[in-house]
C-alpha cells in the first residue's frame, strides 16, 4: 500500500468511527483505531482540508467534529 493510500485508509476509517457520532477526539480515535500520531493527524488534515471534519484545542488533544455533508 502506498503513503498515500495509508493516509486515505486512515481517512476512512476515521470517517466510518464518526459515522454514529458527531464528535470524539483525537486521543479516542487514536486508541480506538490503534494509529500513530503521525497516521491520525495527516489523515485528519486530509478530512479537515476536504471539509468533512473540524479539529479545535481541546486541552492537549483535540475536539473532532464531522461536518455534515450536503
Amino acid at each position: 500500500m502506498s503513503f498515500k493510500e495509508n493516509i486515505e485508509t486512515a481517512a476512512a476509517r476515521i470517517m466510518d468511527l464518526l459515522k454514529d457520532k458527531e464528535e470524539t477526539t483525537s486521543w479516542q480515535i487514536k486508541i480506538s483505531l490503534h494509529f500513530s500520531s503521525s497516521l491520525m493527524f495527516m489523515a485528519l488534515g486530509m478530512l479537515a482540508e476536504e471539509g468533512k471534519i473540524t479539529a479545535e484545542p481541546d486541552g492537549i488533544n483535540y475536539k473532532i467534529t464531522k461536518i455534515p455533508q450536503k
